[in-house]
């Protein structure tokens, strides 16, 4: 059992575990490695067989990475939320093992905003702003 499937009620636990099996972030080797009770995700990956023509980390593998991370930080509440909005800063190339830390910032009724920092080491190497928005359920009476 993983920690946050002592205090996270199952059906958020079965969505983040959706999320986390995707075929997309299996592929990626992208991996949850805790959240917290105070809602702070880490996401990891090896980025060494993602690197661009360059030498660095390619900015997808590192946002996706990162997009994973805000996913899951947004829908640790009852209700889904998809992404609505984001944005990425790239400080510095990674090369290795990052890790991804993200938590809410904000919340309202309808949205939430997210930061997610990417380290390698423990230096800092990108920056992540997301806004996520909250699905409603689908209507099962007709709309008057």
């Amino acid at each position: 059992m993983r920690e946050w499937e002592s205090f996270l009620p199952s059906e958020v636990c079965e969505r983040l575990q959706r999320m986390m099996d995707v075929q997309f972030v299996v592929d990626l080797g992208i991996r949850t490695e805790s959240i917290s009770r105070e809602g702070e995700v880490v996401c990891i990956m090896d980025v060494s067989d993602k690197i661009n023509a360059l030498g660095g980390a390619h900015g997808g593998a590192i946002f996706s990475l990162a997009d994973q991370a805000f996913a899951i930080a947004c829908n640790l509440g009852p209700e889904p939320m998809v992404a609505l909005c984001v944005n990425m800063n790239f400080l510095k190339p990674g090369k290795g093992h990052l890790r991804a830390v993200a938590g809410k910032v904000s919340e309202t009724r309808r949205t939430s905003l997210c930061e997610v920092k990417i380290f390698e080491d423990g230096e800092l190497m990108a920056v992540f702003q997301g806004t996520s928005y909250k699905v409603r359920a689908k209507r099962t009476e007709p709309i008057p």
